[in-house]
Parts: structure tokens; C-alpha cells; sequence
């Protein structure tokens, strides 16, 4: 699932009931994203809303969401 959090483009993949987050780059790149941490009990449904709650300090005027991008 790949998400816009508060601006910045993330994509968590749940495998093997873990979830691992990775930050996505422009060049089409990406690399972990260590300080995201999603419990394995986080439902997909749930995940934009947990989202917002965790990384809410990310906000700003023009960023103030969090969006499912696809």
C-alpha cells in the first residue's frame, strides 16, 4: 500500500503478519524506513488513521494528511 504521509511518500507492505514501511524516493528508489514501526495487530483499514497518530508531528500547512495513493 503506498501512502502520502503528511507529505512525504512511504509504502508498507505486510508480510508474514509484519509490517515493513519503506520510504519512497522520485527516482523510483526506496529504502526502510526504521522509525516506522507498525504493530502486526494494525489491520490495512486501520492504517491511515494509525498513520496520522504516529507521525502527526510531520504536518505542515500544505501537508496536513495522510492519503492511500494506491
Amino acid at each position: 500500500m503506498k501512502l502520502n504521509v503528511f507529505g512525504k511518500n512511504i509504502e508498507a507492505i505486510k508480510r508474514d503478519s509484519q509490517w515493513k514501511v519503506f520510504y519512497l524516493g522520485n527516482e523510483g528508489k526506496k529504502r526502510l524506513a526504521g522509525d516506522i514501526l507498525i504493530p502486526s495487530d494494525i489491520g490495512e483499514e486501520e492504517l491511515v488513521g494509525y498513520l496520522a497518530d504516529l507521525c502527526h508531528e510531520w504536518a505542515r500547512p500544505n501537508h496536513n494528511d495522510v492519503v492511500n495513493v494506491g
